[in-house]
């Protein structure tokens, strides 16, 4: 029991706010801003890619390419569980490039762990 005590429940509106945190990095168009809601030893297997993202150089790359066609993410539906420093947001949502004016429809998964919540992994569907 003693161990519980040192681990941090987060709320669901803080998770909540993790994807408008991630959103508003999308937006500024800087990879360097996406990449660093990421944890250093997170995985991202991204929308657009056909490999898995491990390096920070990785993720910053996608990004790179990701951002010119000037994304922004909106929520159809969510589900966000939380534990003892862990979460998990689960949901769809749609992607609109600005650039394009295409629009994309995701299933997305972002787990999150420890402290400040650095996304530790993201699956796009």
């Amino acid at each position: 029991m003693t161990r519980l005590k040192n681990l941090k429940r987060s709320s669901k509106k803080e998770i909540a706010s993790l994807f408008d945190r991630w959103n508003t990095s999308l937006k500024s168009g800087d990879p360097d801003q996406v990449v660093k809601n990421y944890a250093k030893n997170s995985i991202l297997l991204a929308t657009l890619a056909n490999k898995p993202r491990l390096t920070v150089a990785q993720k910053k790359s996608y990004f790179k390419f990701f951002l010119a066609n000037k994304p922004a993410g909106k929520i159809n539906s969510r589900k966000i569980e939380v534990g003892y420093d862990t979460a998990v947001d689960a949901g769809v949502y749609t992607f609109t490039f600005a650039k394009t004016k295409a629009s994309i429809f995701f299933v997305k998964l972002f787990n999150f762990i420890r402290g400040v919540f650095p996304i530790v992994s993201k699956i796009f569907l």
